[in-house]
């Protein structure tokens, strides 16, 4: 298979696969919450829907999201050569309907209609010693990123210093202001240090992450924990329609930050966890969830 068709492949089963992990998580939230209630109905709903979209091949949510890429590829492949297949799959996905025109010109406001434009899709690259190329793709829907967060500690409002504790008070923060609006319950991807730009990136990244997988810091690894059972006692539950489950999970990672800045990006990810990865070793294609 060549390598666009194989990336086509890649997003016709990120929109329409939920992973299984995930689907799990969405599974055992039904089986908590109380019978005859909005939540109970909601994660019936969800479950239904996802079920009906990897059996008619078609997405699982009408906003299919923003195509992030995350590349990693052996010496001597060249960028050219996965950004021009990226961009042929992503125009053909969007005539076979498995993405929606979601590219958008700021300066013109129009829809280029084929999800190409200025770093649409957004790819990141990332050279390794390794003998083979993976490719991950997170399709990240516009509700929930106008949910995530950037905090700037000490945060004297939340009297919230530049510790582990003070990280804490800023995701609860987060989350309780979204209100279940980035399409509850939701996963929440944190990236503590490095700059403005940076952070986003490292906590976004985290989505790759499967449900249950802790950080390898055991700080860290306890504060994901700990944040789980804090978020989901706020009880804004799925869809912000009250419940026991608002969070499938929380991750934390950290990186080295300029002493004069201390910044925390909180990343939201609707249940639609739409993430897929790929493996090409010998000319033969390998996916994974």
């Amino acid at each position: 298979m060549e390598l666009k068709e194989s990336i086509l492949e890649l997003i016709r089963r990120a929109a329409t696969d939920l992973p299984p992990d995930v689907e799990k998580a969405l599974q055992k939230a039904y089986e908590k919450e109380d019978d005859n209630t909005p939540a109970k109905n909601v994660f019936a709903t969800i479950l239904e829907n996802v079920k009906l979209a990897r059996k008619q091949s078609t997405p699982m949510c009408q906003d299919t999201g923003s195509l992030v890429f995350y590349i990693d590829f052996p010496e001597g492949s060249l960028e050219r050569t996965y950004r021009e297949a990226i961009e042929w799959a992503a125009i053909e996905a969007t005539k076979h309907q498995y993405l929606r025109p979601n590219a958008v010109d700021p300066v013109t406001n129009r829809n280029t209609g084929n999800n190409i434009g200025v770093n649409a899709p957004y790819i990141h690259f990332h050279q390794w010693d390794k003998d083979e190329v993976r490719i991950r793709l997170l399709l990240k829907g516009g509700g929930s990123e106008n949910v995530g967060s950037q905090y700037k500690l000490p945060n004297a409002a939340l009297h919230a210093g530049r510790d582990l504790r003070g990280v804490r008070k800023v995701v609860i923060d987060a989350v309780k202001n979204a209100q279940g609006l980035g399409c509850a319950p939701g996963t929440i991807g944190v990236g503590i240090g490095g700059g403005r730009d940076t952070s986003y990136t490292l906590s976004k990244e985290q989505f790759f992450r499967k449900l249950g997988e802790r950080s390898p810091i055991k700080e860290l690894a306890d504060l994901e924990v700990e944040l789980y059972n804090d978020l989901n006692k706020l009880q804004i539950g799925p869809m912000g329609f009250g419940g026991k489950t608002t969070v499938l999970d929380v991750f934390v990672a950290a990186q080295a930050r300029h002493p004069a800045t201390f910044y925390v990006s909180v990343s939201y990810n609707c249940w639609a966890f739409r993430r897929k990865a790929m493996i090409i070793k010998n000319g033969e294609v390998e996916y994974d969830d």
